[in-house]
């Protein structure tokens, strides 16, 4: 099977008709993958959705179906924007071998808002002529080609692989898929349909009386049935009310907090705040006043205390010389008579006392020039450079970072105040708490009700397993008494060796699978060495690993990439047993990997996974980097671009990746 093109009309995100060609690249030139990318909630899910829809129409596994029925999911398929008189459609087509000879088989599956007869209308044409038969007889054509059981083994997303990478054992989809492929299925129905068999042989060999109390216990059986499945009804309807109820739930605390129930449940603490914050106010003004009463204020007058300071040095400088100046002039005349006495030349001499001469001179106009208005003392200017380079300063950053501490605290005080100012009143408050008290007991009363269903149902579940086995016991022991039983031993015996089968069938199918997961696990796994080999439980289907030396590695000690590597081997191995050659789509493939990982499925498993690969990514998945390897390597086919438009909630399909 080849997907040969994909055409949505009217459907979800994609209004009017857009078409994807979903052709793989040629033998010479073998580019499996196509690749779609988009943002998430831009439609790359709702191509997945459309695959599956147009191959199995009610029976589609979609992923935004949930629990509606049929028409209901179709109605919801449709573009918001799209007339009621306009018809949305599906169209896939794929290129199959039929009678030895390649066709091209497209499905056309087509409704309205409002779908009549509470489905779709199917078109199935060969080679584009409609083929009744074929079109009739589609579901039962579609499994013998991709049975719905295995279908997840080939169109699977993200999620799925997340769910297969958490467990402990593999979900149901995947369980069910597993028994397909090891053909457990037609040994399941050949035991149910024995043991259907036997109950015939039993009420035909059994006489009146034996035949009027099986007859009875078989009344009793479908009652409880019938008790069964009206209970499992109630369960699902309650489910549904939960779910009102949990909305009603949710929209009663939403109100609750919109109109200020929260801020008025919370107005004592928030008083409290309030005043806490008004103290610190109050604290931190005093403290601006404290400053302000010492020698703050002096900042105002800072480039006169400055003047004064170099005024202050000038005289303290005229004092120094004055008071130095008797004590130079006798140390000069000593110097003179100490010259006198070396003999030097007089050229020298009188070089050496013009010196002195012109040394005092300076120093007498520097006393001169000098104004004595300040009478400042050595202390005076002690105290003056001590208040211009220590005190101001230190006053000054005081006050800034307090300042700003007080416009800070204001702010917060404002707030505060406006959002205690928000607060419902006492009566509104009342109302919306009594609202929301009751919506949670509504909710916690159907949760009751639910409960009591679910322990009536466990009880009947009981009931039915009793008189199963009272049924089985009644009748061997009456047929074995009578010595009528040469058919049910026979048909015993027939079970057994159907199960033996079933047990020897299994065990050889899961060696086989074991190997091949193994394979797929160990050569996308960046550590070769790792995992040396992988089982899978009989009963469970859970995995097993081991290491070289044989010891388990438990499931738990593998990385979240890892996990999901298990999980896309398990996935591969399972599609590889299954010997189908069938296109694969996969949705969201690479989250969660490191780049070593990432980089294995690029180049290992996504060229490799099957002749055709349909990639929705992300631009965070596939990356700009990753997506020029593939490009290449000649691994895609085409690129395509799903831009989502918030405004129109459109989704337009345009050629090309993001970048």
């Amino acid at each position: 099977m080849i997907f040969k093109e994909l055409v949505l009309q009217n459907f979800g995100p994609y209004q009017g008709r857009q078409v994807l060609n979903l052709t793989p690249g040629t033998d010479e030139a073998a580019s499996p993958i196509i690749l779609c990318g988009g943002m998430n909630g831009g439609g790359k899910t709702t191509l997945l959705d459309a695959i599956r829809l147009a191959l199995y129409g009610q029976r589609a596994q979609c992923s935004t179906r949930r629990t509606q029925n049929y028409p209901e999911f179709l109605t919801q398929c449709v573009h918001y924007q799209a007339d009621n008189a306009e018809t949305a459609s599906v169209e896939l087509a794929f290129e199959y071998i039929l009678n030895n000879i390649p066709k091209q088989i497209r499905i056309q599956r087509t409704w309205t808002r409002d779908p009549r007869g509470s489905r779709d209308a199917l078109e199935i044409l060969v080679d584009d002529w409609p083929d009744d038969a074929l079109t009739k007889t589609w579901d039962e054509w579609i499994e013998s080609v991709l049975p719905l059981g295995i279908s997840n083994l080939f169109l699977f997303d993200g999620e799925q692989i997340k769910d297969l990478a958490e467990q402990e054992t593999p979900p149901q989809n995947v369980v069910e898929a597993i028994r397909a492929i090891l053909g457990l299925e037609l040994a399941d129905r050949l035991s149910l349909d024995l043991e259907v068999l036997i109950q015939r042989k039993r009420k035909a060999l059994a006489n009146d009386q034996e035949l009027k109390a099986l007859q009875a216990l078989e009344v009793k059986l479908n009652e409880q049935n019938q008790a069964r499945d009206l209970e499992q009804a109630t369960v699902e309807g309650i489910e549904s009310e939960i779910a009102l109820g949990e909305l009603a739930v949710q929209q009663a605390q939403e109100s609750f907090m919109a109109q200020g129930g929260q801020i008025a449940q919370d107005s004592p603490q928030l008083q409290v705040k309030l005043q806490e914050i008004q103290t610190a106010i109050a604290t931190q003004r005093q403290q601006l006043r404290e400053l302000a009463a010492g020698e703050l204020p002096l900042m105002l007058i800072q480039p006169l205390l400055s003047a004064a300071h170099q005024q202050a040095q000038k005289e303290v400088r005229r004092k120094q010389i004055e008071m130095a100046r008797d004590l130079l002039i006798e140390r000069d005349q000593r110097l003179l008579e100490i010259l006198s006495e070396l003999n030097l030349r007089p050229k020298q001499s009188q070089t050496i006392q013009a010196f002195l001469t012109n040394e005092n001179q300076v120093l007498d106009q520097e006393a001169e020039t000098q104004e004595n208005w300040l009478e400042a003392d050595l202390a005076t200017l002690n105290q003056l450079t001590h208040l211009l380079t220590h005190q101001i300063p230190n006053h000054s950053h005081q006050v800034r970072e307090q300042l700003k501490h007080l416009k800070d605290l204001a702010i917060e005080e404002e707030s505060t105040e406006r959002y205690l100012a928000s607060a419902a009143s006492v009566e509104v408050y009342q109302q919306l708490k009594a609202d929301v008290e009751q919506a949670q007991t509504n909710l916690e009363s159907i949760r009751l009700r639910r409960a009591t269903c679910e322990e009536r149902l466990r009880s009947i579940e009981r009931a039915i397993a009793l008189l199963k086995k009272e049924l089985t016991q009644y009748s061997e022991q009456t047929l074995d008494q009578q010595n009528r039983a040469h058919f049910l031993t026979s048909a015993a015996k027939v079970q057994q060796t159907l199960d033996t089968f079933r047990t020897q069938l299994t065990l050889r199918k899961l060696s086989q699978l074991e190997t091949r997961v193994t394979e797929c696990f160990r050569y996308l796994l960046h550590k070769q060495d790792f995992i040396q080999r992988i089982t899978i439980n009989t009963q469970t289907f859970g995995l097993s690993l081991f290491n070289s030396q044989g010891k388990t590695v438990p499931k738990h000690r593998l990385s979240a990439g890892e996990k999901q590597i298990l999980a896309i081997a398990l996935l591969w191995g399972l599609a590889r047993a299954s010997g189908r050659q069938l296109p694969i789509a996969i949705d969201t493939p690479l989250s969660r990997l490191d780049s070593e990982h990432r980089h294995n499925l690029i180049e290992r498993y996504f060229p490799q996974a099957s002749h055709q690969v349909l990639l929705l990514s992300t631009d965070t998945e596939i990356r700009q980097e990753d997506v020029q390897r593939l490009r290449e390597n000649d691994a895609i086919a085409h690129e395509y671009l799903l831009h989502y438009n918030p405004t129109d909630r459109q989704t337009i399909i345009q050629p090309g990746y993001f970048w």
